[in-house]
């Protein structure tokens, strides 16, 4: 355990309940992404918020992926995969590429980036990343990635809130 998580007579401070962190960390909106890869052929993708812009020099980005996810083995196997954020229309889209166990890219068009991985079409961005490193935090793999292409569309991204989709209202 590290020193600094220690209380005055070195016992360790006590992590917040599973489901406290749940509730609080639910109250912080992101964005909502599907992340591609194809691996030996196949075709895998998940839906994902935990993507955050790492660094603008040079430009990176990271993604959390749970380590149980088969798209979570295709990225560590081949070291790149495709970000495509969604717009607010695509929640059914968000829904589908959730699910476990089935065929995720069954009628859904998409294309083949630079990297061979999908780009799913009519989506607000794409972004297409080469893994830099690899760093495991409890469940999930934390993927830093150099941030190869990127381009993005018009329209409104959908969004994550206390386990709901919505809609960014701009003022």
């Amino acid at each position: 355990m590290n020193s600094d998580h220690l209380k005055e007579n070195n016992q360790p401070f006590p992590l917040v309940e599973k489901e406290m962190f749940r509730n609080v960390i639910g109250h912080f909106a992101s964005g909502v992404s599907i992340i591609t890869v194809t691996n030996n052929g196949v075709d895998f993708g998940l839906t994902a918020s935990a993507v955050s812009s790492l660094s603008l020099e040079p430009p990176m980005l990271l993604v959390c992926v749970n380590q149980s996810a088969g798209t979570c083995h295709a990225i560590s196997a081949v070291k790149t995969f495709t970000v495509n954020i969604l717009k607010e229309e695509q929640k059914d889209l968000a829904l589908k590429f959730a699910r476990s166990n089935t065929d995720k890219f069954d009628g859904v068009p998409f294309s083949r980036g630079e990297l061979g991985n999908p780009l799913l079409k009519n989506t607000l961005a794409q972004i297409e990343c080469q893994v830099v490193e690899e760093v495991t935090g409890g469940t999930h793999s934390v993927f830093l990635a150099e941030v190869l292409k990127a381009h993005a569309s018009e329209g409104n991204p959908l969004v994550y809130y206390r386990g709901k989709f919505g809609q960014f209202k701009q003022e």
